[in-house]
């Protein structure tokens, strides 16, 4: 049991296991090497193990440290909590926020609430990633404030909104539906356009947000169907450079097609298939409901969002 706990230590075990080292952690820390030395040895003491072994590469973690690291991120939220003002003051804050959004969100959200924020807020900061495989994780952890990822109302996907895990809260900011791209001279603009020329071509597939398999596909398969991809991405900007210098089709969100097709030599064609718009939603965890600085930024995010087509 831990009796008379400085609870201050949970911060820099915090960033031991970030870093991995006793240097980094001790820059990050703004302290001294031998500071955070005595720091994890008095953490050792606390937790009754080791934490961390040292190797050629730098610190690693124990099996204990790597249980205790989840829990840790938790309780250190949970103290943020606390400690922070019950009123927010946007043009005084300095909070730094981390936002995961897939890679087509952005050009429908940064310039449309980003310069209300930097308006309000001028000392606000945020850390944005590309949603991948894990931010759906790391928002349950309360390891990021905020995610925008894409979600389908059609009720034949495995990505249904109702998907979404209850500790989660969601709001829905824009709807969107695929397109098809392919070069201004590519042979099957002189045909019929149909399920069946849409199969024909071989395809180029952007896997993005950490997802692999569309509802495009789910819809396929469900009637014996399926796309000859013939190559496999992860960036947009480059699949569209690959598009117009091919006959490849690239199936986009059209939101996102109608900002960036006038930069390339390509037509957009609506997908020859029946299928229920999806969303990009906002989403984060329950634990930041009541939290004002959060809500704010949740607010300005949702009103300044693009209105869809």
């Amino acid at each position: 049991m831990l009796t008379h706990f400085d609870f201050n230590l949970l911060k820099v075990l915090e960033v031991l296991l970030e870093e991995q080292s006793v240097t980094g952690a001790a820059s990050r820390l703004h302290l001294s090497q031998s500071a955070v030395s005595k720091q994890l040895a008095k953490l050792r003491e606390s937790f009754g193990d080791p934490l961390f072994e040292r190797t050629s590469a730098g610190l690693r973690p124990t099996p204990r440290a790597l249980q205790l690291a989840p829990e840790l991120n938790q309780v250190l939220k949970s103290m943020e909590q606390l400690t922070r003002p019950s009123q927010f003051e946007p043009e005084k804050s300095t909070r730094r926020f981390s936002i995961e959004l897939v890679e087509t969100a952005y050009s429908l959200t940064y310039p449309f609430f980003m310069p209300k924020l930097l308006s309000q807020a001028p000392n606000i900061s945020l850390n944005s990633q590309t949603w991948s495989g894990e931010s759906l994780n790391k928002l349950l952890r309360c390891e990021i404030d905020l995610g925008i990822a894409t979600y389908e109302w059609d009720e034949r996907s495995a990505l249904h909104l109702r998907s979404i895990p209850d500790e989660l809260n969601y709001v829905e900011i824009v709807r969107d539906h695929p397109v098809c791209l392919v070069r201004k001279d590519h042979p099957l603009l002189s045909e019929e356009w149909n399920l069946e020329a849409f199969l024909k071509y071989r395809h180029l597939q952007v896997a993005f947000g950490g997802i692999e398999r569309w509802l495009l596909d789910e819809v396929l398969n469900i009637n014996g169907l399926q796309r000859d991809i013939a190559v496999n991405m992860t960036d947009m900007h480059s699949a569209m450079k690959l598009c117009e210098q091919s006959d490849l089709i690239l199936s986009s969100p059209n939101l996102y097609a109608s900002e960036m097709v006038s930069n390339f030599a390509l037509c957009r064609l609506e997908i020859p298939i029946q299928v229920v718009p999806g969303a990009y939603v906002l989403l984060w965890h329950k634990h930041f409901n009541l939290d004002p600085s959060h809500t704010w930024l949740r607010d300005l995010i949702i009103s300044s969002a693009k209105v869809s087509v």
